[in-house]
């Protein structure tokens, strides 16, 4: 399984959408924990390693652009829970480096990882069709995200089979809960926290 994130993006949706200001560092996503979520469920029934290569640990690609800002501490925290940053840059400041790198990545898996299981944190549709393309090729396909933040065209893909995990409710990834609005169904409604 990779997953992929798209660092940028879900940083300035928490940043810009829910905290209305740049988020600390105790508000930030618990990474260790997105990199530990299993989106799927174990191909072989059980959620146990099989010793077959089914239940390995996950490869995670964190996405960073820094063409104008130095990360060391951030990409050394990375390093040490198991991600692996991929640092890009380019004299282009208009570039999407990070759009780009993620779009080359998911063709690579679809072209060379065959039935491998992919997950995305972010809310982009700028990789609409690469994601298409790894579910119609029979991928497992999940995407990490705030889902009311969601790109619709990416939300519809559910039909398809796209599998979406909210960072905060599904993948429990803060230790602080944030301030949203989000429907809940009513068998999991709990009326005291509100009164």
């Amino acid at each position: 399984m990779y997953i992929l994130i798209d660092g940028e993006n879900i940083d300035a949706t928490l940043g810009v959408n829910i905290l209305k200001r740049p988020p600390r560092g105790e508000e930030r996503p618990r990474w260790d924990r997105v990199l530990e979520f299993r989106p799927f469920p174990s191909r072989t029934g059980n959620n146990h390693a099989t010793g077959d290569g089914e239940d390995h640990p996950a490869k995670g690609l964190f996405f960073l652009n820094v063409s104008q800002r130095s990360a060391n501490a951030f990409i050394q925290a990375l390093l040490a829970i198991g991600w692996q940053p991929i640092q890009l840059t380019s004299p282009d400041a208009e570039r999407k480096v990070v759009d780009e790198g993620i779009q080359r990545t998911l063709e690579a898996i679809l072209k060379e990882r065959p039935g491998a299981d992919v997950v995305l944190g972010t809310h982009d549709v700028d990789y609409l069709p690469q994601i298409e393309a790894l579910l119609d090729a029979g991928h497992r396909v999940s995407i990490m995200c705030f889902r009311e933040f969601l790109a619709l065209p990416l939300a519809e893909l559910e039909d398809k089979g796209l599998v979406i995990h909210d960072l905060e409710l599904d993948v429990q990834a803060f230790n602080l809960p944030l301030n949203r609005t989000h429907p809940v169904d009513i068998d999991e409604f709990d009326p005291y926290p509100y009164l």
